[in-house]
């Protein structure tokens, strides 16, 4: 499996959901999956879905500039860096962000999101 065409597929499906239908990235995390959020750490699933579903918008566009990835043990791991800007529903300006993804390899031949860590950018 190409590791560049993983990492862009899945930054791909990620963001498509993400602004679609938040509630759907469940099933991309697992119980031991762990996220950042602008300094707020959340663990588990269930909780990860809560935070993004209760975020104070409801839609936005994420606009990815960059995605850059390399291979992270244990073997078939990978960690993926994004950038790009968010558009939300009534705004007039973007807000530029950069989220890490630490994937991990599942038996079924797919990936889940162990680590997952997210930050505005305010230059």
């Amino acid at each position: 499996m190409d590791p560049e065409a993983v990492a862009k597929a899945f930054v791909d499906h990620y963001y498509r959901t993400f602004d679609g239908n938040r509630a759907a990235l469940g099933g991309l995390y697992h119980d031991a999956s762990m996220l950042t959020f602008e300094g707020d750490k959340i663990q588990g699933a269930a909780a990860i879905v809560a935070k993004l579903t209760s975020l104070p918008f409801q839609q936005c566009a994420h606009a990815i500039s960059t995605v850059d990835f390399q291979p992270s043990g244990p073997p078939g791991g990978m960690l993926v860096f994004v950038s790009g800007s968010l558009q939300l529903a009534g705004e007039s300006h973007t807000l530029k962000f950069s989220q890490m993804f630490h994937l991990m390899p599942t038996p079924q031949g797919s990936f889940y999101v162990l680590n997952d860590i997210f930050r505005l950018n305010y230059a």
